[in-house]
């Protein structure tokens, strides 16, 4: 099974159970309406596919996995809503059709990403008391810390500081992108650890790919803002450097910061063949997919 094909049977579970989830939750209309118009807006679903991907490899507990993965795509949906604001990056498209402020205005869009975050928990917690797992529950404390105040949070709180070109430190950028976007990729990838009790030099692996994953995600992600097709990427191109923000390419250029993207994506190559050898095929050729993206 190649990768592609791998990934279409991960996305049939995940989805299914993201459905089937926010369908089951009691949110009074129109916040179900604006939780459901993002959490099925589509997109890659890379964060549960790996979850899923990690516990194959290491031999785990899928359902664990499946239930951890979606309640990290909950929490990603309601970072993306939340991103689109105008009091963030203002951006009215988001995965080819009207950003979810656009279609349900700002109050219910805020409470549609409020939902789903406290959802995500409500439902991760649900499904570790049927577990019964130390592990599973190690799990979730590490998704609620990388989405948290000193996760996630804490680097789209600096990415808002770095806009109008008042930071421009290498140390900086580092800082944001390896908590706004390496962070979630990390939970997700030590999601399917814990979900198969991984051991301690397999999490340290682990840990240390997704973090090169994360800088990868978001040096491509700067490389498509600046040359992307708009049509492909599904929301609006250009934006970076109209709010002349800090990213790899303001800082390095466009040839550098493909260098760079070159280069961390070997890394995280070397590092999970290293610890995990042929078994790691899907590991590696996630990074592949990542470097060669359109969207």
């Amino acid at each position: 099974m190649n990768i592609t094909e791998r990934n279409n049977e991960y996305k049939l579970l995940i989805e299914a159970e993201l459905y089937n989830a926010i369908a089951s939750c009691e949110a009074p209309d129109p916040l179900m309406s604006a939780m459901k118009y993002s959490i099925s807006a589509g997109g890659k679903r890379l964060r549960p596919c790996l979850a899923l991907g990690v516990c194959d490899i290491l031999g785990g507990e899928r359902e664990m996995a499946l239930a951890l993965g979606c309640g990290i795509e909950m929490i990603h949906t309601y970072s993306l809503i939340h991103d689109d604001l105008p009091c963030m990056d203002d951006d009215d498209m988001r995965r080819g059709r009207p950003s979810n402020h656009k279609v349900f205005g700002e109050g219910q869009a805020v409470l549609a990403g409020d939902g789903l975050l406290t959802f995500a928990f409500e439902l991760m917690l649900k499904k570790g008391l049927e577990f019964n797992s130390p592990a599973y529950f190690k799990a979730v404390q590490e998704i609620a810390k990388r989405a948290g105040v000193s996760g996630m949070v804490a680097g789209q709180s600096r990415d808002l500081e770095a806009e109008n070109g008042s930071l421009v430190d290498e140390n900086e950028l580092r800082y944001i992108h390896v908590h706004k976007t390496a962070d979630m990729l990390a939970a997700a990838v030590l999601a399917g650890a814990y979900s198969a009790d991984a051991d301690e030099a397999s999490i340290n692996a682990l840990e240390k790919y997704s973090e090169k994953m994360g800088l990868l995600f978001q040096i491509t992600d700067d490389i498509l803002d600046y040359e992307g097709d708009q049509a492909l990427v599904g929301k609006t191109l250009g934006k970076d450097e109209e709010n002349s923000k800090l990213t790899y390419i303001t800082l390095y250029g466009i040839e550098k910061a493909r260098q760079i993207a070159a280069q961390t994506a070997d890394d995280a190559e070397r590092i999970v063949l290293d610890e995990f050898g042929t078994s790691a095929e899907y590991l590696i050729k996630t990074v592949q997919e990542m470097v060669s993206r359109k969207y």
